[in-house]
């Protein structure tokens, strides 16, 4: 297969920085060389180093001045939920109950699925992200729409079917005995076929009834090694009706405790509200609280602590996500805009380097993904995107003044969207400009 060496800035983290100066905590070249074979990097570097190693037929492609990232990666939002971005309603409860549940019952028909699936995957290629970790419905046609235009595009995905007995409309629950059946065969269709990752899917408590969550368990003890991703501490209203479903449970997150969910490949959604216990509960369990800043806003479930959970005595692994449909945009950028309003209210400070470290390598190590997507190495995904700094007349305008690489990372996280992707390229083929 024809290589295609890409010319332009490269900019990829090797660890979590610490600090705004911290220079040590990534690599950029300005003026690199990325050379795709196949659906792999093969070689990363100082351009003219890289150009030498290139095969005589090899298609350069040089988008200088952008910058050459690798591709974003979204922890968290849901497939059927793109009709309901911007329904008007003044909680989580509120909001699922007028507008989600009765939307999701719609994906029983194939056909929507399908068409929906369709429209989801354009969307996420258009503001540059490769790697998604979505909820389907409870429907399995749901999941089998999803992982098939994963296939089809060429996607590292990861997905499930949600599992849900109660607390919803009729259209919207299966039982213990159908979540785990139909599960397994989603596992056993779509896990390992192409670059498809199964996720066990118990949308939260307060929609599973104890029988369910040990159908939960069960699939988690035969198949350990895929991920598990539900929703925790969102909103306190959710907290009180959870707790009030399994009195026995210390706490929510001790609920997820009681049938083996808590563990390194857990994904939960929120967790805005966690007390100490909790914290320290998740920490020593390895599981990942997923920071969804436009939802919470949108939604007004709260701030999440983001850096004080990363500086406890027991720190807390986090990822960052759009939450789509709770979430307000698609856009990767404009979510880390807002997680850094929210830590601003908090008094906190966020900085650029440690967004962009957030939305590509630091998912990548919450997703236990890292050796294959999050960066620019040597073997690994060629899932990349490029960022033009300058796409709007406004952000030109900025750029005239822009003199450091942090300042120009804020930009285009502070005034960036779509536009700002130039190209998005999902297992070394342009993927934006087919769309």
């Amino acid at each position: 297969m024809t290589q295609t060496l890409l010319r332009g800035r490269l900019l990829s983290f090797v660890r979590a920085p610490q600090r705004l100066t911290d220079s040590e905590s990534y690599r950029y070249e300005t003026d690199g060389g990325l050379l795709m074979e196949n659906g792999v990097i093969v070689e990363s570097g100082p351009y003219a180093e890289v150009k030498a190693k290139a095969a005589a037929d090899t298609v350069e492609i040089d988008h200088r001045p952008h910058l050459i990232m690798p591709g974003f990666i979204d922890m968290h939002l849901h497939v059927p939920q793109m009709q309901v971005i911007a329904s008007y309603a003044a909680n989580l409860l509120e909001w699922l109950n007028t507008y989600t549940f009765p939307e999701e019952c719609r994906f029983v028909e194939s056909a929507h699925a399908q068409r929906i699936a369709t429209h989801f995957y354009d969307e996420l290629i258009r503001h540059g992200t490769t790697t998604a970790v979505a909820y389907c419905s409870v429907h399995k046609t749901s999941a089998d729409a999803f992982f098939a235009e994963a296939m089809k595009r060429n996607m590292r995905m990861v997905g499930g079917k949600v599992m849900m007995d109660r607390n919803a409309p009729q259209g919207l629950l299966d039982t213990p005995e159908m979540g785990y059946d139909e599960t397994r065969q989603i596992i056993a269709d779509w896990h390992g076929k192409g670059r498809n990752h199964v996720a066990i899917t118990p949308r939260f408590a307060i929609t599973s009834t104890p029988q369910q969550m040990e159908a939960t368990q069960a699939l988690a003890r035969e198949f350990p090694d895929l991920h598990i991703q539900t929703h925790l501490s969102e909103n306190h209203d959710e907290i009180r009706f959870t707790c009030e479903l399994y009195p026995e449970a210390i706490d929510y997150t001790d609920i997820y405790a009681r049938y083996g969910l808590l563990g390194d490949k857990t994904l939960f959604g929120h967790c805005i509200h966690l007390s100490e216990r909790e914290a320290d509960a998740m920490s020593e369990a390895g599981s990942i609280a997923v920071h969804c800043p436009t939802s919470n806003l949108f939604l007004g479930s709260g701030l999440f602590p983001l850096k004080a959970l990363m500086r406890r005595d027991k720190p807390v692994r986090i990822g960052v996500a759009t939450d789509i449909g709770g979430g307000s945009s698609y856009s990767m950028l404009r979510t880390m805009d807002e997680a850094y309003k929210i830590q601003q209210l908090l008094g906190e400070r966020l900085n650029p380097l440690e967004s962009y470290y957030l939305m590509t390598l630091g998912n990548a190590q919450s997703l236990s993904l890292a050796d294959r997507i999050g960066t620019l190495d040597k073997g690994t995904d060629a899932d990349v995107v490029i960022l033009n700094a300058g796409a709007t007349p406004a952000m030109a305008l900025k750029m005239e003044v822009v003199k450091t690489l942090p300042e120009e990372l804020f930009l285009l996280q502070t005034m960036g969207d779509d536009r700002a992707i130039v190209e998005t390229y999902v297992a070394g083929a342009a993927a934006k400009a087919a769309i």
